[in-house]
């Protein structure tokens, strides 16, 4: 066989081997972020509207959250805590929308203690999702029903619901470890 068909076939085979290997790559970036992220990066991916630059934004949001000082409460913090949620879900039965603001005020409390920037919502619940990404989703529900609900005539059973939203973000944040190999 000709020496430039020889050539030619070689070079073709490096060049599928070479897109065979980044794509692999690219495949097992995109599974890591998926297993980080969970349902956060399907969400994410949904907004985006394009997979890479979903991605390129949840890259972001962990590379912004490494920059944080995110800390674990101590057990001290996190008993006074959960007597505060205890107190805040007792009111529920008199005042359910007093309630709601009040568990909305105390997660963003535990959240400040434990280093998370108060920005607006939206860049709060981003940097969340890094370290929380199974609860993020609550985070969000609940702040939509307390949002409606500052504005007037919410259903009982909504108010309910957002207060089990917070409670599941709330446990995982004054229960949550901070990440060692992270932190």
């Amino acid at each position: 066989m000709n020496p430039v068909v020889w050539l030619a076939l070689a070079v073709v085979v490096v060049a599928v081997a070479v897109a065979a290997v980044w794509l692999s790559s690219r495949r097992r970036h995109s599974d890591a972020l998926r297993d980080t992220f969970g349902p956060e990066y399907d969400r994410t991916v949904r907004a985006h509207g394009e997979r890479n630059e979903a991605e390129r934004e949840l890259e972001a949001r962990a590379q912004r959250v490494e920059q944080l000082h995110i800390r674990a409460l101590s057990d001290t913090e996190s008993t006074h805590f959960a007597e505060e949620w205890r107190s805040v879900q007792s009111h529920f039965v008199d005042d359910p929308e007093v309630a709601i603001a009040e568990a909305d005020d105390l997660v963003a409390e535990v959240m400040q203690t434990r280093g998370y920037p108060m920005g607006n919502f939206e860049q709060r619940a981003a940097d969340v999702s890094v370290d929380h990404p199974n609860v993020v989703e609550n985070y969000r529900a609940a702040h939509a029903i307390a949002s409606r609900s500052a504005q007037g005539n919410t259903p009982t059973e909504d108010l309910r619901q957002a207060m089990v939203h917070y409670r599941a973000l709330f446990d995982e944040l004054i229960g949550a470890q901070v990440t060692a190999s992270r932190r």
